[in-house]
């Protein structure tokens, strides 16, 4: 991707959207989505609402949109995969993008194109733009090498985050940089060797005494909620610790559940997280933190 020569940054992650969970409410962040570049490439890491909105107001073309890697498939970490694609196409885009993902990913494709088939064809017909089915490749991922390329390397491995499997954490790295990604995830000890010695760790993160407030505000959930919250998520304690047994150079904490309560602030984050003695970066939408 390309972007405005007055915004871009190298080896920088810009957290487009730091929300745990798919709902938004008035003051609320944005659900996942976050841009990476590192060295030469510029790669989209999870598309939840908002991830088009926040790519344009951290300058990027959308017509250069080139590389995005899906964790898992939550809505919020996927929803707006489909509609960002579109989106790029009508700003231009004329060149392939790859999608990396979980298996089943690509049936999502096929219903949203299906869904717009009537608006992809007449813009194809009367504005003699390219076939957007024909410039969208979808590669499935497991765990070892996903991709491995001049300048980039991406690696995978299972997390912890049931009911589902097929979920991941991705380290993105170069000759010079490594940046990890922890996924949605309860704490398991792989991640920590995973994660050894990165210069980053983006490390999803609850506050636990923030929970019963969340809870009662959902509205809709019973207590499946709260016990999917404790057994597939990572209190913001622990992935401090785990950070500083991994030894890596700094830790952000993202996928904040909650993010949006305002009783809390970034320093009840600081203080659960005070185990971790790096530099320590608490997600907020549009924060962008080098490396």
């Amino acid at each position: 991707m390309t972007s405005d020569p007055g915004l871009r940054a190298r080896d920088t992650l810009a957290l487009l959207g730091t929300k745990g969970g798919p709902a938004i409410r008035p003051g609320s962040t944005m659900p996942t989505a976050n841009l990476l570049r590192l060295g030469q490439h510029d790669i989209v890491v999870d598309c939840g609402l908002g991830v088009s909105r926040g790519l344009v107001d951290q300058g990027v073309s959308l017509s250069s949109l080139s590389l995005i890697f899906i964790t898992h498939l939550h809505s919020d970490h996927y929803l707006e995969l489909g509609p960002l694609l579109h989106t790029a196409w009508t700003a231009g885009l004329a060149t392939p993008v790859r999608v990396f993902g979980p298996t089943g990913l690509e049936r999502y494709w096929h219903h949203f194109l299906a869904s717009m088939e009537t608006d992809i064809r007449l813009r194809i017909d009367d504005e003699g733009r390219p076939d957007l089915r024909e410039l969208v490749s979808f590669r499935s991922i497991d765990a070892g090498t996903v991709l491995s390329e001049p300048g980039l390397e991406v690696t995978a491995i299972r997390n912890a985050h049931p009911p589902l499997i097929d979920t991941f954490s991705l380290a993105f790295s170069n000759a010079d940089k490594r940046v990890v990604f922890s996924g949605d995830t309860a704490p398991f000890e792989a991640l920590s060797d995973f994660a050894r010695g990165a210069d980053l760790l983006v490390h999803e993160a609850m506050l636990e005494e923030a929970l019963p407030a969340l809870f009662a505000r959902v509205g809709n959930g019973d207590e499946r909620l709260q016990r999917h919250w404790m057994r597939s998520h990572t209190l913001a304690h622990d992935a401090a610790d785990l950070a500083g047994r991994a030894g890596v150079g700094a830790l952000a904490l993202n996928h904040l559940i909650p993010s949006d309560d305002p009783a809390y602030t970034p320093a009840h984050w600081q203080h659960a997280a005070r185990g971790f003695d790096g530099p320590l970066h608490v997600g907020s939408d549009g924060l962008i933190i080098p490396f």
